[in-house]
């Protein structure tokens, strides 16, 4: 009984050390595809793009503490992007975010985790500043949208809401979605 489990054992390893060495044979294994190709293909470090529109005139301005793009889907993912939306002779509006992701289209930047909305004062516009998380942006439109807690402060108004669309080229304009609640300050 000895022998006939050895030689039973002998014909497992024989026929498993077989199918081994034809697998590594087979003209299959050279058509799948990379492991590789989820792989950045670069990275660059203190990442920055200014925009300019048709005129000429600067729109936008794009910084990332580091952007590694992925040739698989042609997309980019960025570390601590920064983002300034030029409207005008007005002060930018300067958003900053945890990290983002964009498409390889660049139609689509998701800026995950918390990010920060601020506007500086001028003229008689009251500086503004929003609170908000995980923000979907469509860089050419100047177009952002968030389904998250939204907190909107400027002066000594403020408004809390759960999601928002904004637009920030002329006429800049902003609708909250629910759950609204505001103070403003009668002066």
């Amino acid at each position: 009984m000895d022998t006939r489990n050895l030689i039973i054992g002998g014909a497992l390893l024989l026929l498993t050390a077989g199918t081994w060495w034809l697998s590594r044979q087979s003209p299959l294994q050279e058509q799948r595809p990379e492991r590789a190709s989820t792989a950045p293909d670069y990275y660059l470090v203190g990442f920055a793009e200014l925009q300019y529109n048709a005129e000429g005139v600067r729109s936008q301005r794009l910084a990332a503490l580091r952007l590694t793009h992925y040739p698989g889907n042609d997309s980019t993912e960025l570390s601590a992007p920064r983002i300034r939306m030029y409207d005008g002779e007005r002060p930018p509006w300067r958003v900053k975010a945890e990290s983002g992701w964009l498409s390889g289209d660049g139609e689509v930047l998701l800026l995950n985790g918390r990010v920060d909305i601020d506007r500086s004062a001028s003229g008689e516009a009251l500086a503004a500043h929003i609170d908000t998380r995980n923000l979907k942006v469509q860089p050419k439109q100047n177009y952002i949208e968030t389904d998250e807690a939204v907190a909107y402060v400027s002066g000594k108004d403020r408004v809390n809401a759960v999601g928002m669309q904004a637009w920030f080229n002329e006429p800049t304009r902003m609708k909250l979605l629910s759950k609204v609640r505001g103070h403003h300050d009668v002066q």
